[in-house]
């Protein structure tokens, strides 16, 4: 296409309140639909964004023949002091600023006159207002795993640090067995590494392009989309279909969907530490920068940091219900419904961001009582350890945990604790019962014991930090690094 030759500058529009779509109107529009129209008030924090994405189309039309270098030029200096402006505070809004778009392009016109009406040549909102929470969930998808990462790393610490503790293990709430403190932890870490796991996959999908789409039908400029995908930094490339492309909120739902399964992770984490920190367990303590007391009660330390993140939890999951349910009713491509998205995905992303970072702070800081975790473990743990003292001398499991249910009931008959059996009683058992029987009832050894991987065993649970070490160094140094 030949290069195209500055045309004269028409005068820019004196009407401040003139609508980019306003040509087909002649009619005023309801003030109240003028509010419940806009979304300036909460898309404004595009700003950066929309900016970025408007300098590469500018580039783009530039390249096609449609902008001349020098309006480009103009176009993307003139962004750039639109900025400015926005980063120090001084952009004022004006009446018929409906959205980031708009008041953009409006300032932008009023910097560098009429030229500035080119460079919404060939693009429609729809494909621009796509790009921009494209571009923007990009790099809060990358801020939340940088988030979640130093979680894991915290968790990892500690487990290494605190490996020989010991702490009761449970089922259904339920007395189980002996465990490590560190294999606890560790168990919280890897469904961490899987949400970002999560957040990685799905990354390529939210960095696609639309932009060049135009409303629906394509762009009829001819405009490179593979330069702008690389000029934007968009991995994934570019959306393969024009219509699709302005339709599509999977990437809203899928993150949305990835920080729902994070914060029931975490809530989950947090309601075993709600219990442990209470007054029957008293495992741990949480630090006071994380906890508050009872305007009645003085003796009070109530774990709000764990319950807000909790509560935080059912918040995020109602948001995922509410995307899903704005999509599911809507005609194929653009619908104004998808402006309902934005703030459920706004309240979403910040969410994530404050529970993360303040279940890191309680991670951090709070204080674990070994000995009360001691003095909740129990001889009758030791049940299956006992079943598999059996199993060594050849009886097989389905017989041995009869057997130890047996000594189980025989203790509880009697008043005591399993531990407290005398070789003779469980003779009357199974004759295979021994002296070395006693070696059974050591906490440590039945920890030890499960020295599988993945077993709460010391040098199992090293080595599940050691490997989420490597995953962290992996994830950190980038794609080509692995």
């Amino acid at each position: 296409m030949a290069q195209a030759t500055s045309a004269p500058a028409a005068p820019a529009p004196s009407d401040s309140t003139k609508k980019l779509w306003g040509g087909r109107f002649t009619g005023k529009t309801d003030p109240l639909m003028e509010k419940f129209n806009e979304s300036l008030p909460f898309d404004k924090r595009l700003w950066a964004e929309d900016i970025k994405g408007s300098q590469a189309y500018a580039k783009a039309l530039a390249k096609a023949g449609i902008l001349t270098h020098v309006e480009a030029a103009s176009i993307v200096d003139g962004l750039s002091k639109v900025a400015e402006e926005w980063q120090s505070g001084v952009f004022v809004v004006k009446p018929g600023d409906e959205d980031i778009h708009t008041a953009n392009e409006r300032r932008l016109t009023e910097l560098i006159g009429a030229v500035g009406g080119k460079l919404h040549t060939g693009r429609s909102r729809n494909d621009q207002v796509a790009t921009d929470y494209r571009l923007w969930l990009t790099h809060q998808v990358a801020v939340m795993r940088s988030e979640l990462q130093e979680l894991i790393r915290v968790a990892a610490d500690r487990s290494e640090a605190e490996v020989e503790v010991l702490m009761p293990g449970f089922t259904h709430l339920q007395n189980a067995m002996a465990v490590r403190w560190s294999h606890w932890l560790m168990c919280h870490c890897a469904a961490w590494q899987r949400d970002d796991m999560r957040l990685r996959d799905l990354t390529p999908r939210v960095a696609t392009l639309p932009l060049g789409s135009g409303a629906l039908a394509g762009n009829p400029f001819r405009v490179d989309r593979q330069f702008i995908a690389r000029e934007l930094g968009f991995v994934g490339g570019v959306c393969p279909n024009s219509m699709d492309a302005v339709s599509d909120r999977d990437f809203v739902i899928e993150t949305v969907f990835a920080c729902s399964l994070l914060c029931t992770h975490l809530s989950r984490w947090a309601e075993d530490l709600i219990i442990y920190s209470s007054g029957p367990f008293g495992y741990v303590q949480c630090s006071d920068a994380y906890a508050t007391g009872s305007s009645l009660m003085p003796q009070k330390k109530n774990p709000d940091a764990l319950e807000l993140i909790r509560g935080k939890g059912g918040r995020i999951q109602g948001n995922l219900t509410g995307v899903l349910a704005v999509l599911k009713g809507t005609p194929t491509t653009y619908n104004k419904d998808f402006q309902e998205c934005w703030e459920l995905l706004f309240d979403t992303v910040d969410t994530v961001h404050d529970v993360v970072r303040i279940a890191t702070g309680v991670l951090s800081t709070i204080k674990i009582r070994p000995e009360k975790m001691k003095s909740g473990l129990s001889a009758d743990m030791l049940a299956t350890d006992l079943a598999e003292y059996l199993v060594r001398k050849g009886v097989p499991f389905r017989e041995t945990h009869h057997l130890s249910g047996a000594a189980v009931k025989m203790a509880e008959d009697r008043g005591v604790g399993l531990s407290e059996l005398r070789v003779e009683d469980l003779q009357t058992i199974h004759p295979l019962f021994t002296e070395d029987v006693v070696a059974v009832w050591d906490f440590n050894r039945s920890a030890e014991m499960r020295d599988t991987e993945g077993g709460t065993s010391k040098r199992s649970v090293l080595e599940q930090v050691a490997k989420m070490r490597s995953y962290l160094a992996q994830e950190q140094a980038g794609p080509a690094a692995q």
